[in-house]
């Protein structure tokens, strides 16, 4: 009823004699087409109808039902101002709609598509105070492509323009588009720019359609216009190259040019205060004295500078040589960002654990450090989390550190690296140390080292490998209150245990958000974490026989592990997509020791997991620990792991985001455990899936996203006697039921 009011609400204060506008409807008719091609024309010539009717939210126009509703304000600031033209939108008018623009503009656009002599003809439908438009397209014979020619005369450019046409995108046979035609001169000029011919543009190609010799086929031909530049026609070399490495935009910094010019390679540095080792330039120019102009090259050596992370703007220029016929002088003029700087980061959170608290973090960095670009950053952090809700009283979490990390722009090793990557390969060493104090409880020292290299193939592809990934964690100040609870759950003793770790992990990260995808974005990593696998192979480490080899009278961890996070997001709308992700995790241990070291473990829950459901308190299994039971800290963990989340974003109204959500997902162990019965994993582990669903609101604010989420479960695996499924126990009217299930988060950015 509700909904049915705020619609009719909206068409109440239209002008006089005019009606909304709701939207345009596009029938095809051919029956020679396909349903298929049928409705994607249909969706494309609906795509070009102007104007577009108000936005609808679930079939209700609730911009439009605030622009009303604030009325018209008396000044341009205020409640009501930001009401109106912020969060509401006007009413798009029927008067505003002309059929016969529309109806030309469809007509066109079939006629681009190889469908000439279409016809078009447009029609409106009222209802109420509603209206709609109607428009037929009655598609004639789409004409296909029988020959296509290229420039026939034996000039250096027909000839290259030529030997590129292997992979045209004109093909006898496919039918007539003018979008192909422009990309196909798009796609000549990308090829000769890498064949040293700097002042061609697409323009200068003219395409000639003949479409007299019937039979709904055309011929496609080719030329260069009359009217083309000699020079666009002309191939050019590369002959000097001057870089500028503390360009300064407020003066002329070439004025030094003589002074300070040095010359190295085929290089010209002029590096007035001597800031940069001159291989920095050899490593991101692609350039050299005497290659033909690549606009490949260009590129990689513009994104090259960018990438180095040490300059704030990177200008390029081309300039013909008036000395030498047919070459270009290469200048670059780079701005330096400041060397030194520091950044602060603060950060607060509530998680569905029950605690609230804080976080900083300062950071130190040098850019340059020792003239190669490296950049050396050093950082001190410190935090606490506080338990504000629960029956014993919280047992807050107190952490602090620092992290110390060099990255070379190069590959530190003893091979050559001859990437042809637009994105800097490097390398990298950092080296932390990590104090968290649980009180009442226990302390964690964690001391962490690692080397290794990070190096991108393009814009999609990442990768991210440590040779040498070290972990040191050790327990203090453990309290009998601990060692107690110990007693009454003995998984608990894996927290304060020493682990040593070390090996090789390797990271790989693909995602397509860079591309211009307007529906669907993909977004997978992997990772692979093998530790002490050589040690234990050289040693022959055994911890079933006894043979338990320590170091630094630690026993080494030796296990493999891997782990997949793989996103999809689908656009359904303009304000609108549904976003969804599957983790599939596994890890096995061996030789000198039976089980993941906790802190490799894998867990399940919490405000980026399973809201429904503290952090830690699920799993493995059907296993419910009586820590979970008694209010104790939850920290069930598992050897296995499998979620599965999804949730639906619209945009309500300016910074507000609504979203709707189900997550779904469970630890398990990899062999059975006494102490945990039902925590292995079994071909049951479907019916052993916690669910949880709720809604939220993201409020964007520019600088970061604020999260809040209502979450209950619906699913429990720890329910043994009936069904696993409480949904029939939902009852929000009821206080002991919202105590016991409703789940509140706050976070900063979105879980996925």
């Amino acid at each position: 009823m509700s909904l049915f009011i705020l619609g009719c609400g909206n068409t109440k204060y239209l002008p006089k004699g005019d009606l909304l506008y709701t939207g345009g409807k596009v029938t095809v008719e051919d029956s020679t087409l396909n349903r298929k091609i049928r409705k994607q024309l249909r969706s494309e010539f609906e795509e070009l109808l102007r104007p577009k009717p108000n936005s609808k939210i679930l079939g209700v126009r609730f911009k439009l039902f605030f622009y009303r509703l604030a009325g018209e304000p008396t000044k341009d600031k205020g409640f009501r101002y930001w009401l109106r033209n912020k969060v509401g939108e006007p009413p798009v008018l029927f008067s505003q709609v002309d059929l016969e623009y529309n109806a030309a503009v469809l007509r066109n656009y079939a006629e681009n598509r190889g469908y000439f002599k279409t016809k078009t003809q447009a029609d409106s439908t009222r209802k109420g105070k509603h209206a709609t438009a109607d428009y037929i397209v009655k598609l004639a014979k789409q004409y296909k492509i029988k020959e296509v020619f290229l420039p026939e005369d034996s000039t250096a450019l027909s000839k290259s323009i030529t030997a590129i046409k292997k992979k045209s995108l004109l093909v006898s046979g496919h039918p007539y588009d003018l979008e192909t035609i422009k990309a196909e001169r798009d796609r000549i000029d990308a090829r000769l720019k890498e064949k040293g011919y700097y002042y061609f543009n697409p323009d200068y190609i003219l395409a000639q359609v003949d479409s007299s010799k019937g039979s709904h086929e055309l011929n496609i031909r080719l030329k260069i216009k009359e009217e083309t530049p000699l020079k666009a026609k002309q191939q050019y070399r590369i002959n000097d190259i001057v870089v500028y490495p503390n360009y300064s935009i407020l003066g002329d910094s070439t004025f030094y040019a003589k002074k300070y010019a040095k010359q190295v390679g085929d290089f010209t540095i002029i590096d007035t205060t001597n800031t940069f080792n001159p291989r920095v330039f050899s490593r991101a120019l692609y350039f050299h004295k005497g290659d033909l102009y690549n606009r490949k090259d260009h590129n990689l050596s513009l994104n090259r500078f960018v990438n180095l992370g040490t300059f704030k703007f990177v200008k390029n220029e081309f300039k013909v040589d008036e000395t030498i016929p047919k070459t270009l002088n290469a200048y670059y003029y780079l701005t330096l960002l400041p060397k030194k700087f520091i950044r602060l980061e603060l950060g607060a959170n509530t998680n569905s654990a029950g605690y609230t608290g804080t976080d900083l973090k300062i950071n130190w960095s040098n850019r340059n450090l020792f003239g190669g670009a490296e950049l050396f950053t050093l950082s001190l952090f410190g935090g606490a989390d506080f338990q504000i809700s629960g029956n014993n009283g919280g047992y807050n979490l107190y952490n602090y550190g620092g992290e110390a990390s060099l990255i070379w722009p190069r590959m530190v090793a003893p091979f050559k690296w001859d990437g042809s990557s637009e994105f800097v390969p490097k390398t990298k060493v950092a080296i932390s140390y990590e104090l968290q104090n649980r009180a009442q409880l226990y302390s964690l020292n964690s001391f962490k080292t690692s080397f290794g290299y990070l190096w991108k193939e393009d814009a999609n592809k990442e990768h991210d490998l440590k040779v040498l990934d070290v972990s040191y964690v050790s327990a203090n100040d453990v309290t009998d209150l601990y060692r107690e609870e110990i007693k009454q759950n003995p998984s608990l003793e894996k927290v304060i245990q020493k682990q040593f770790i070390f090996g090789p992990t390797y990271s790989y990260t693909y995602t397509n958000t860079s591309k211009k995808r307007k529906k669907h974005t993909f977004y997978f990593n992997g990772e692979l974490d093998l530790a002490g696998n050589i040690t234990g192979l050289i040693t022959g480490a055994n911890v079933k026989k006894g043979d338990t080899i320590k170091v630094f009278d630690v026993p080494f961890s030796q296990y493999a592990k891997i782990k997949t996070d793989l996103r999809y997001y689908l656009k359904l709308g303009k304000d609108s997509k549904l976003a969804t992700r599957l983790i599939l995790g596994a890890g096995y241990a061996y030789g000198n020791n039976t089980e993941l070291p906790y802190s490799k473990q894998f867990v399940i829950g919490g405000a980026n997991s399973l809201r429904a459901f503290r952090s830690q308190s699920i799993g493995p299994g059907v296993y419910r620990s009586p820590t979970t039971l008694s209010n104790f800290l939850p920290d069930e963990t598992g050897d296995i792991k499998i979620e599965i989340n999804a949730e639906y974003r619209a945009k309500l109204f300016s910074i507000v985001e609504g979203a709707l959500f189900v997550d779904a997902g469970n630890v398990w162990l990899l062999n059975p455990k006494a102490s945990k019965p039902g925590g292995e994993f079994s071909h049951d582990f479907l019916n052993q899936m916690a669910v949880g669903t709720g809604a939220g609101l993201r409020f964007d604010l520019s600088f970061l996203t604020l999260r809040t989420d209502l979450a209950f479960p619906i699913r429990q695996p720890y329910v043994i006697n009936g069904s696993n499924w409480i949904l029939k126990d939902v009852n929000f009217g009821s206080r002991d039921w919202l105590n016991s299930n409703l789940v509140f988060n706050i976070a900063i950015g979105y879980p996925f």
